[in-house]
Order: structure tokens, then sequence, then C-alpha cells
């Protein structure tokens, strides 16, 4: 069975899969090369990370991760076997964030396949939610995905939820002082034909509930605003650690739970300002028992919404930095 890497064709359903994977403001930061035709490096595309407000980089992983949990699935729907090296060369090459080798292995199993095919599907979903709540087998079903990436996806009831909300709306307060996180916010919300970013026809209505489960962008007071549910329900994705590794496993994770949220027809946002916070302040993350959130998830059901652009996978591909030398098998 030849390599996916190998051949044009293949390559280009990798990196059309790859460069489906949701990211921070949309701002797609990866690049995808093949080597030889024998493996692949996912490479950070350092242009696109989010200075003022991902200073640590932690967003930009959290994002390669997500589309590496892509790039996994178009692998083994292919047959093959993904074999992952997270970081095998940090010191020396700083940009390269993974290598994908492949093992043949015979056909994918019918949830992966699944998945895969919910690829094209999946939206971040700004709408207001309906007030039907997420089955307590569904919650298990995205509980059970992020275990399966070495995560945690812990589900809140209905006073931590509220608790959660008002940390968020005093964090998007604080936010909506800081010029350089405005401008940048501004620079990637923008509207017009372009391939990346938010346009405003995925940011969703404006608000009118007080504190908001979700995101206004900057534009509070802009938007005409509208109800959204009653009752939000609010999950946060932890980690046992708090370093680059664990900020891929993080978004490996989000990204599995969120195709598997699409498989039962549940929508997702995000409410990750306070994070944004903690990263730009260089705040410490108290360590908890239940790990350091690194994403802040909202569920429900929603109604039909466009796509974000997207850039043409052409535009995806990167140049090797260099052979990864060790790692272990995921």
């Amino acid at each position: 069975m030849h390599s996916p890497f190998a051949t044009e064709r293949a390559f280009h359903r990798l990196l059309t899969a790859a460069g489906q994977a949701p990211s921070v403001l949309n701002t797609q930061p990866w690049r995808l090369a093949a080597v030889r035709g024998e493996f692949a490096e996912l490479l950070a595309d350092p242009d696109r990370r989010l200075r003022v407000s991902d200073p640590r980089g932690r967003s930009l992983h959290v994002s390669c991760g997500a589309a590496l949990f892509n790039l996994r699935l178009a692998v083994r729907t292919a047959g093959h076997r993904p074999l992952i090296w997270l970081l095998p060369n940090t010191a020396e090459e700083p940009l390269l964030l993974a290598a994908v080798r492949v093992s043949p292995y015979g056909p994918a199993s019918g949830r992966t396949r699944e998945l895969y095919d919910r690829i094209g599907v999946r939206r971040t979903n700004r709408e207001p939610f309906g007030e039907r709540p997420v089955p307590p087998h569904v919650l298990a079903d995205l509980r059970h995905a992020a275990s399966c990436e070495g995560t945690r996806l812990v589900t809140l009831e209905r006073h931590a939820t509220a608790d959660l909300l008002e940390h968020i709306a005093v964090a998007d307060d604080e936010l909506g002082k800081d010029r350089d996180y405005q401008a940048e916010l501004r620079a990637w919300t923008m509207s017009g034909n372009r391939r990346d970013g938010l346009p405003s026809y995925v940011r969703g209505p404006g608000c009118a509930d007080d504190p908001a489960p979700v995101r206004d962008f900057g534009t509070r007071g802009e938007r005409r605003g509208v109800r959204f549910e009653s009752n939000p329900r609010l999950a946060v994705l932890t980690t046992s650690g708090d370093g680059p590794a664990d900020w891929l496993r993080a978004g490996q994770a989000l990204q599995r739970l969120l195709l598997t949220a699409t498989v039962h027809g549940v929508s997702a946002s995000f409410l990750n300002q306070p994070l944004d916070l903690r990263d730009m302040r260089r705040r410490s993350d108290p360590h908890h028992r239940r790990g350091h959130i690194q994403m802040i998830i909202r569920l429900g059901y929603g109604p039909a919404v466009p796509r974000a652009p997207r850039r043409p996978a052409a535009e995806l591909r990167g140049t090797p930095p260099a052979r990864p030398r060790e790692g272990c098998a995921v």
C-alpha cells in the first residue's frame, strides 16, 4: 500500500483535512510538509501567531493539535496507522510541532470513518441554542472522546456555569480596555473577501443577556441583541500539565470531541477570554485536581450556520526543516 505522503493527490487530501480544523480566531496557524514521500511534518506558522493574546503560543499549539487530529483521521481512513512524534526536535526546530509516519493497518473502524466524514460538516456555532438539554449519554460520549487523547472534559452544573459566566464577563471587561488586544481582535474580525479570520457572517448576533454565553468580539452595543438559551451548558477541557505537549494533546482532544459532538448533532462555541487574559498577564494557573483548563466550551443544539473561510490547500504546504529523531507511537 502506497504511503499517503507519496503522491500529490494523496497529500492534497491530507492538506484539505488538516485545513478544516478549528483555530483561534480562525488564524489557521499551521503548515504541513511531506518529506521524501515517507513522512509528514506539522509546522507552526509564526506569521499567524497572535502576539498579544497568545504570548506563550498556547492557543497556536491547541489549534495545530486540532489540525493534527484531522490529519490522523485522514491517514487512518486511507488504510494506514499514524505514528506520531510530538515536538521531536524542539531545541533546534521550534516550529516543528509533530512528525507523522505511517504503517499499513487495514480498514478503519466505523467510528473513525464517521468522525472523518464530519470534518467538513463541523462548524463553530455562535447563534442562540435551543432549550433542549444535551442528554447524559451524549455528554458521556464527549467525555470519553476527550479521555482518548489523555485529557479530561469537565461538564459544569448550573451554579458552576453561572459562576464561570460571571468570571468570563469580568475578563471580557478587562480585555475591552486593552488597546493592543482590541486591535489584534479587529485585525482578525474584519469583513471582506478573505480566506481566514472571522467575518461577520460567522460571528453570530449580539447578545441581550448579561452575562453573555457568547463572545461579542469587541462589538458590544454595535449589534442588535437577542436572547440566548436560559441555561447554557458549559464544559472545560483540561490537561494534567500546562506545556506545549499538553497543548497539542488538548487540540487533538478538542477536535475529537467536536467531531463526536457533530455526530450527535450537538453544536459548540468557545468562551476563552479568561484564558487569553491569563496568558497575556503571565498569571500562573493554579493546579487543580481536575487539571489545567485549556478550553471553555459552550454546548447545545443550534441552527445550521455557514462555514468560516478557509485557506486553499496549496497555501498550507510547508518546507520540512528537519527529520524527527525519536518518539513514541500514538
